[in-house]
């Protein structure tokens, strides 16, 4: 009597096992945190541009990278606040930390290590959670002091891993996600494979004009605007309707954002709508108006459109 083979009792589709986990990304303003995150994930989910504090609200990209789906937590930098919407800024910083599976520290490795680095690497210190420390911008950085900055850090905080990255460039980014990925615990996705963001259209609509804002009028208007989606409606034709208020304090500061006979809010709003387009994958009407509103930043509402919550 000859053997019969055993059959192959396992499904002919068997489900490979996946990773999961949350990496909050923080760091002191203009690390390059939100440059960091859309590279990793592979396409914009976040506004960037030279000013610091662009980030406002916590903010989550989704990056995928072999059986691991990398949830990353884009936070605003964190500062010494003055009032209460920096309060909101930072406390929505420390916030997007809870219930991560890695801590990565992103340092401004041509800025170097001021107090605000330090005592952010401070309150990390304690933190039972694994902690990476990021050196970015090293395209930029003096390649002398690098390793200088990673022994001062790694002398104050037990990292488990440090990397020296450009966002920009992207060197030494692959590294880094496959790092990452292998740190994440076992768990199935919590977004679908092509999901890039857990922010609406009509708040990342928001964030694309007020990145236009930032990226136009530069020192002009530090941080004395903010970008309300009052409608967000679909037509018939497959297009998207969007109307925004570009909200000021001052009469002078509505002025600049105008711009002579109206040049500036028209240049904002050809680049913001060409952004959108280019993100939402179909053509775009978007309609921007200016109000002044004194005291925008204590609007309780307001705070809750931007995701950020109200601090006394």
């Amino acid at each position: 009597m000859t053997d019969q083979p055993v059959p192959d009792q396992r499904p002919d589709h068997a489900t490979p096992p996946q990773r999961c986990g949350l990496v909050a990304v923080v760091g002191a303003p203009n690390a390059g945190k939100s440059t960091l995150v859309n590279a990793l994930v592979g396409q914009k989910v976040a506004i960037v541009s030279p000013k610091a504090q662009t980030t406002r609200a916590r903010l989550l990209g989704v990056a995928m990278e072999g059986d691991a789906q990398l949830l990353l937590v884009d936070t605003p930098g964190i500062f010494e606040p003055r009032r209460r919407f920096d309060r909101a800024m930072v406390s929505a910083a420390w916030g997007g930390t809870e219930g991560a599976d890695l801590l990565a520290l992103v340092v401004d490795a041509k800025g170097g290590l001021g107090a605000k680095v330090t005592d952010i690497a401070e309150a990390l210190k304690d933190r039972p959670e694994p902690k990476h420390l990021i050196l970015n911008k090293v395209d930029l950085a003096d390649k002398a002091k690098l390793l200088i900055h990673a022994e001062r850090l790694n002398a104050q905080v037990d990292f488990a891993e440090t990397w020296f990255v450009s966002a920009q460039t992207g060197d030494g980014l692959p590294e880094l996600k496959t790092a990452l990925a292998k740190a994440m615990p076992p768990g199935p996705w919590h977004y679908p494979e092509d999901q890039v963001s857990d922010a609406t259209e009509r708040a990342l609509a928001a964030e694309v004009t007020r990145e236009q804002i930032y990226l136009q009028l530069h020192a002009e208007l530090p941080y004395a605007s903010a970008v309300e989606t009052e409608k967000f409606e679909e037509r018939a034709d497959g297009s998207v309707e969007i109307h925004q208020q570009v909200l000021v304090e001052r009469p002078t500061q509505r002025a600049i954002v105008l711009g002579k006979g109206g040049a500036r809010i028209k240049e904002i709003g050809a680049r913001a709508r060409a952004e959108l387009a280019t993100v939402l994958d179909r053509p775009v009407h978007l309609y921007l108006h200016v109000k002044v509103k004194p005291g925008w930043d204590e609007d309780r509402q307001l705070y809750r459109d931007i995701g950020l919550d109200w601090v006394e």
